[in-house]
């Protein structure tokens, strides 16, 4: 048996710590539940405020022995038994059929291992997804980001797969829910802090049409047959400095505090995680990639917070940061909180897009008015302020130049064709981390090579990775997360010497990225208004892509940020100064290649003299080089050639002095006019 656990325990005492072994093992359980990140062991100092190196080398290697331990999430696809279970499971609730999401309380893109229930019963491993179980057929939903991925990591036989929004799955639950179940008229479960509200009416209706209905369970079945899940996330909380942030949380509580009076209510419900550690300037680490420490707060018009949060994850340090203003409580008290509330008379605030079923069940129950409304965080968080728009602009500039160092060395190391996809987005990771600078990736690389790259969300795995291979395109997607911003860029490269079709395909998505970047448009415009500019140049030959343009990218937040964004789907949330955005659009061919050109801008004004009103423009803020062997320049106009050797040349200029001779050579070439 391991000794690690009495290391520790030996060493806190001869702290003048005297520590309840089982208390100590169930906090490094939590610890082993959360992501490591790249930061190093930040997380030692939930066990001790001031760690010396023998304690930390003794919790190391505690949790690298826990960390052994096998949860089931790495099976692609899921053990049939699995399904099994759930069903029987099912049976003997009296439910006809369960609705599994793809989320957690929080309704995040990132969820703990904990939460990570789809993934546990079908394989599936993207960050949007649900599941429909019956007792005689299943349903996997998809958007068309994992077409190709769910049928690589799920037993299709098992659950038909489906894409949305093509086909809802409102419209399947109409259509497949049994009028008459177990127990009278069909019953399909649900966890009610895994739906939200909105989500919630939707399948609820659907279900009624079925003649049957959309039931609540008090505990998720799947955790009743998940024998070995994951225990909650305790990575630690730690105060986000002002000098990054731009202002202090006294400042931004009040002025959201004002916000939620405006909206006739006397207190805002927050469920988001990045809306809280923005309101409160605060960062953990309880989800992959994404700084965010999971939690609750209820926000009171004089700027108090009430914080529901584990305690053994927020340091003194931490409590000291949030001050008096804030209230430290453990989760499980905000259902008496809300009790509370009602007694009072309290108007509460709630996003019912993305609160939990349960919040607003709790909410009725204790006789509260609801104000049904955004979240009065989301848009003052998009718009970034001056300090933080100038880290973000510092974040870019640092990850251009490791960029930009990969890129050249790829150049050199690819053309013998031994390359593989894995060790080639490990040398971007070790190239962002010489950096000195870098916190976690802002999301898993995206890298793949040939078809792989015509898979938009791919992950490479052992398994599944590719050479990349003379001939061929590679696309990574890839970012990071520093203290002063967070980064997101994608590059497709030319193995050698691309086809004509390649180089054709590559114009296009080309022309669509500047078409976009180069955009001015009047105030009040929507990212969906813009969407069309991207795509012209693809449609002209009837091609297109199925996923959005641009999403919103957080201040060393999530990589993927609203309220705003650009799509074809429908977005009432007009851009505004200070928001970030991508402009990513792309072409995909199944089975061959997949081209995407991505950077972040920064929506500014625009100056225009004589305009008749106010407009609106983008700083690129992403440096790094276009593969010009990619480009048929013929296919360029004088205006798109202007761009792009200005945009080059604005890349040689910032990067340059930041990187090694070689790559300086290789950069002049990369960067040429043409």
């Amino acid at each position: 048996m391991s000794s690690a656990p009495d290391d520790v325990l030996h060493l806190l005492r001869q702290r003048g710590r005297s520590p309840d072994p089982a208390a100590l093992e169930g906090l490094m359980r939590g610890v082993v539940a959360a992501p490591e990140g790249l930061a190093g062991p930040e997380w030692v100092e939930l066990f001790d405020p001031q760690p010396d190196a023998a304690l930390t080398q003794a919790l190391t290697a505690w949790r690298a022995e826990m960390a052994k331990a096998d949860d089931g999430l790495h099976a692609s696809p899921a053990p049939a038994g699995r399904l099994a279970d759930l069903r029987a499971e099912l049976k003997r609730r009296g439910l006809d059929g369960f609705v599994v999401p793809r989320a957690d309380e929080h309704q995040g893109e990132y969820v703990p291992r904990r939460s990570q229930r789809l993934a546990w019963l079908t394989g599936f491993s993207g960050s949007a997804g649900l599941a429909i179980v019956l007792a005689d057929k299943a349903a996997i939903f998809i958007d068309g980001r994992y077409t190709l991925a769910v049928r690589a990591q799920v037993d299709t036989d098992a659950f038909v797969p489906h894409q949305i929004p093509e086909e809802s799955p409102d419209v399947w639950i109409a259509a497949n829910l049994p009028s008459k179940g177990i127990s009278g008229g069909g019953k399909l479960g649900f966890d009610p802090w895994l739906q939200t509200v909105d989500g919630y009416e939707r399948f609820a209706r659907a279900a009624q049409r079925a003649g049957g209905s959309f039931v609540a369970v008090e505990q998720n079945p799947i955790d009743a047959v998940w024998t070995d899940r994951p225990a909650p996330p305790l990575a630690p909380v730690l105060p986000h400095p002002v000098e990054f942030a731009g202002e202090t949380s006294e400042q931004r509580r009040r002025r959201i505090a004002d916000i939620v009076a405006a909206k006739g209510a006397d207190v805002a419900l927050l469920t988001a995680p990045d809306s809280i550690a923005w309101l409160l300037n605060v960062r953990g680490g309880d989800v992959p990639r994404t700084p965010f420490a999971l939690g609750f707060a209820l926000l009171h018009t004089d700027g108090h917070v009430d914080l529901y949060m584990d305690r053994r994850k927020v340091p003194d340090r931490t409590v000291a940061w949030l001050g008096n203003a804030v209230t430290l409580a453990p989760p499980e008290e905000l259902g008496a909180a809300i009790d509370t509330l009602g007694k009072v008379g309290k108007k509460v605030l709630i996003e019912t897009s993305t609160a939990p079923v349960w919040a607003a069940t709790r909410l009725h129950a204790a006789a509260v008015t609801m104000v049904r409304d955004a979240d009065p965080v989301a848009l003052p968080k998009a718009c970034k302020n001056a300090v933080e728009l100038e880290g973000i602009r510092t974040a870019h500039r640092r990850d251009g130049a490791a960029v930009t160092r990969f890129l050249s060395w790829l150049a050199r190391e690819s053309k013998d064709g031994r390359l593989r996809e894995i060790e080639v987005s490990d040398r971007l990771q070790a190239l962002r981390q010489e950096t000195g600078k870098l916190r976690d990736l802002s999301f898993d690389t995206i890298s793949g090579a040939g078809p792989n790259g015509a898979i938009v969300h791919y992950h490479a795995t052992d398994a599944t990775e590719r050479t990349l291979e003379p001939g061929s395109l590679y696309l990574v997607d890839s970012g990071g997360q520093y203290r002063d911003g967070t980064t997101d860029i994608t590059r497709t490269v030319g193995i050698g010497t691309p086809t004509p079709e390649m180089k054709d395909r590559f114009t296009r998505v080309l022309k669509g990225h500047i078409a976009l970047g180069t955009a001015r448009f009047p105030a009040g415009t929507t990212g969906s208004q813009l969407d069309a500019l991207a795509r012209t140049a693809l449609w002209q030959v009837g091609l297109d892509y199925d996923h959005g343009t641009g999403h919103g990218v957080g201040a060393y937040l999530s990589v993927h940020e609203g309220p705003h964004r650009i799509s074809k789907v429908a977005n009432t949330v007009a851009l505004q100064p200070g928001m970030i955005v991508s402009n990513e659009p792309g072409y995909y061919k199944a089975g061959a290649y997949g081209i995407r050109i991505e950077n972040l801008v920064a929506v500014k004004e625009a100056q225009i003299e004589g305009a008749d009103r106010r407009y609106l423009e983008f700083e690129t803020l992403t440096l790094a080089p276009i593969d010009l062997t990619c480009v048929d320049v013929g296919l360029l106009t004088a205006a798109e050639k202007a761009w792009l050797n200005a945009y080059h040349a604005r890349v040689r200029e910032v990067v340059a002095p930041q990187v090694d001779e070689a790559t300086r050579a290789w950069l002049a070439e990369a960067t040429r006019a043409i």
